[in-house]
């Protein structure tokens, strides 16, 4: 008799063994059927060589500890046992793959994916310690992804087997945890193994996430062990440049030798990983507490008056990495600068570009609210000045940029939308266009003093710097349309960041004035500036920054991209906060959040405000579930714009869509469905959909609620039988109109306010 016949023969009575699953170093596992629970499950068999040194009494009595952990990313521990000299424990089965079988088909992770997989698995191994247990063999091969969602498997396993061993385990020629992922201390076969060993195998599995390898490899077990022992681990943006500041330095913390070195907790790990202000070692310290934090380098010395959070201004950061073959002729050197409180920086939807550098980086130029917090206006302020002095006749002024000269300071103006300009030296406001784009208002002046600004519906105009009639230059077409214009020399053609569906879709590319036509320069990039020197420099949507050499002429681009800075904060359609002065090789930027640009938080009736724990990221538009213990929002996302929930008993943040985009959901009165509008990515229409809140299945239309734009919010009445929304009804019409569709079963749609205006945002009284 075979010992899989033994086996199924000891189990026949609980459970029906159907095929093997797997085989690891410890045990094979097998999928069986639960016959009293009538379940799949995953059942593990121990190896008959370790058994026998183990002894089952004491498996069975040291294993108990690992079935009293309940936690959403820990795979729960359903049962355990002896059969017939078999020792065994019995697993949920889950219909998924293991991160190893992820990260062996896809090598590398994008890094927001990479983040979020760690702090949930941080979350499950600060609830194990805080439990008393330490899991000892953190690796991809027991953190399976169910619908996306890391559960650690083996949970507590390990350390049972080493107690149950009696310290017997080096004596069977076996060790626990595996080579690329154990900590030095268990390397070195230390007797007391803590939570920190935990920390430093989760930060290895990041490690290969991001760079698409452990932090050490070898040809065998010993190379790798010795490594580990004797070698620092590569730092991830040598292999990664686009790996943030704070992920970096959080992945070094968790890779240190000692390890009281490392993060106290599993929970600090998890929570330095979305803190973007965090640092390590040598590295910069930065914080956000509020405002807006960022530093400042203006050649070699450090302004005296740059103490506080506002903008962030870096000098020769460029000239560094135009001379990176030769020796660094100049040190970098930051500092903050400080912007009074009655002049906060004033991010509003139409001002994702708030501030200017001039030409020769002498002076900024700032949109900021007024000390009663209701007036924006423009600040004007030269570096070697302690104050900034407001331009009158600016009232209402955002997306400030300067003339060739640095004598004027072109903007528009959000509720009128119209472009003006004034003079640097204070003057009146003089009128040059009326059509500037309210969402996303930019432009640049180029040499032959006319200005390309984006005008309404998002097309590209052109007007004289002095003023007159202005001039469309393109048309939004199936590629996209252009934002953040950037004249280049000659004024013959411009850099701009092309965007398609809601920006989901994005290239940095150069437009012809002429033809009209753009190329894409670099896949996936953001904004770019052009610099004297042939140099461009870009912004990406990790809110990283590049320059890279650039022929003119040609207008290609010659060499590879270095990275120039990490942590530039990311606005809506990707803006990045960060100026050029393109003559000085000078940037300013908004320091901190990268393209998780948004903290959620919880503000009180007094107007208290709370951060929702661990949660950071491009949101929008959150809602209560009605029962309290659910948020509903949208994500801006690699794979478009997503409605995802966030758990706040289980504090997990995971995507309910991942199709097309989706926009602005609502709850049903009982919690149990979402609403929400699906744009489809290969046509402009939307239409009304909806989803049950768990995922059980796929998002469908409501109705033939189809509208071709103007979506907005969604209503359920109070009894659940309609939904009210705004759009078009149908492609002739022009207005937004109010209607209800019937959620029963003839999803009738019916018109509820329909007149020559347009309606927006219906809601029912109670």
């Amino acid at each position: 008799m075979t010992s899989l016949e033994r086996l199924i023969a000891a189990l026949a009575d609980r459970y029906r063994i159907e095929r093997e699953l797997g085989q690891g170093g410890m045990a094979t596992v097998y999928l069986a059927q639960d016959l009293k629970h009538d379940r799949k499950v995953a059942l593990k068999v121990l190896k008959p060589e370790l058994a026998a040194v183990i002894g089952a009494e004491r498996f069975v009595v040291e294993i108990k500890t690992t079935a009293a952990l309940q936690h959403p990313h820990i795979l729960p521990l359903f049962d355990s046992g002896t059969a017939d000299s078999f020792l065994y424990y019995v697993m949920p089965f889950i219909d998924g793959e293991t991160l190893r079988t992820k990260l062996d088909r896809e090598t590398q992770f994008g890094i927001d994916e990479s983040v979020r997989i760690t702090t949930a698995v941080a979350d499950a191994l600060d609830y194990a310690h805080r439990h008393g247990v330490v899991h000892r063999d953190i690796k991809p091969e027991n953190i399976l992804l169910h619908d996306g969602r890391p559960m650690v498997a083996d949970f507590g396993i390990a350390l049972a087997l080493s107690a149950a061993a009696g310290g017997r385990m080096t004596e069977t020629g076996m060790s626990l945890g595996t080579p690329h992922y154990m900590s030095p201390e268990q390397a070195t076969a230390e007797k007391e193994i803590t939570a920190r060993s935990d920390v430093y195998s989760l930060g290895s599995v990041l490690y290969e996430m991001l760079t698409g390898n452990p932090p050490h490899t070898g040809a065998s077990a010993q190379q790798i062990i010795m490594k580990i022992v004797t070698e620092e681990a590569a730092p991830v943006t040598k292999l990664r440049k686009a790996v943030p500041p704070n992920v970096a330095a959080a992945v070094a913390q968790s890779l240190e030798k000692l390890p009281a070195d490392r993060f106290a907790s599993a929970k600090a790990f998890g929570e330095a990983l979305v803190n973007q202000g965090f640092r390590h070692g040598t590295m910069m310290m930065a914080g956000f507490s509020g405002t807006e934090r960022s530093g400042v380098s203006v050649g070699r010395r450090v302004l005296p008056w740059a103490v506080a959070a506002g903008l962030a201004v870096v000098a020769g950061v460029l000239g560094m990495i135009l001379l990176r073959s030769q020796p660094p002729q100049a040190d970098v050197v930051r500092f903050e600068l400080h912007v009074p409180s009655n002049q906060r920086i004033g991010v509003t939807r139409a001002n994702d570009a708030p501030f200017a550098l001039s030409p020769d980086g002498t002076r900024i130029v700032y949109s900021g609210w007024d000390s009663t917090g209701q007036t924006l206006r423009l600040y004007v302020r030269s570096l070697d000045q302690i104050e900034a002095s407001p331009l009158q006749g600016t009232e209402d002024g955002v997306a400030p940029f300067f003339s060739p000269d640095g004598k004027w300071i072109a903007f528009a103006t959000e509720a009128d939308q119209i472009l003006k300009k004034v003079p640097v030296a204070g003057g009146p406001a003089i009128k040059l266009a009326d059509d500037v784009q309210a969402s996303s208002a930019s432009g640049s002046w180029g040499d032959d003093n006319t200005i390309v600004y984006v005008s309404d519906n998002l097309f590209l105009s052109r007007v004289s710097g002095g003023g007159g009639v202005s001039t469309r230059l393109n048309l939004r077409d199936s590629k996209g349309y252009l934002l953040w214009p950037s004249m280049l020399p000659g004024s013959k053609a411009l850099l701009a960041q092309r965007c398609a569906r809601n920006c989901s879709s994005k290239d940095l590319v150069v437009f012809d004035l002429a033809t009209k036509e753009s190329t894409v320069l670099v896949p996936g990039a953001l904004r770019g500036w052009y610099l004297p020197t042939g140099q461009l420099v870009y912004a990406t949507e990790d809110g990283a920054v590049f320059a890279v050499a650039f022929d003119l002429g040609k207008r290609v681009i010659t060499g590879d991209p270095v990275p120039v800075l990490g942590d530039v904060r990311l606005g809506r359609n990707f803006a990045a906060r960060l100026s050029v002065a393109a003559d000085a090789g000078t940037m300013m930027y908004l320091e901190g959040f990268g393209a998780t640009g948004v903290e959620l938080v919880e503000v009180d009736r007094s107007g208290r405000s709370t951060p929702v724990r661990s949660v950071l990221g491009n949101f929008g538009t959150p809602r209560w579930s009605p029962t309290g213990d659910r948020i509903a929002m949208t994500v801006l996302a690699k794979d478009g714009i997503q409605v995802w929930i966030y758990d706040t008993r289980s504090q997990t943040l995971a995507p309910l869509t991942r199709v097309g985009n989706n926009i602005r959901p609502s709850w049903s009165p009982e919690g149990d469905r979402l609403a929400f509008w699906t744009e489809s990515r290969d046509t402009s229409r939307s239409v009304l959909s909806w989803m049950p809140a768990d995922g059980s299945a796929p998002a469908t239309p409501v109705s033939d609620s189809a509208n071709t734009r103007g979506f907005s919010t969604t209503f359920w009445t109070r009894d659940g039988a309609w939904i009210l929304f705004d759009g078009i009804a149908d492609d002739t019409a022009s207005q937004e109109d109010i209607f209800a569709v019937s959620t029963g079963d003839d999803r009738r749609r019916m018109p509820v306010v329909v007149t020559n205006a347009d309606e927006q945002a219906g809601a029912v009284s109670p």
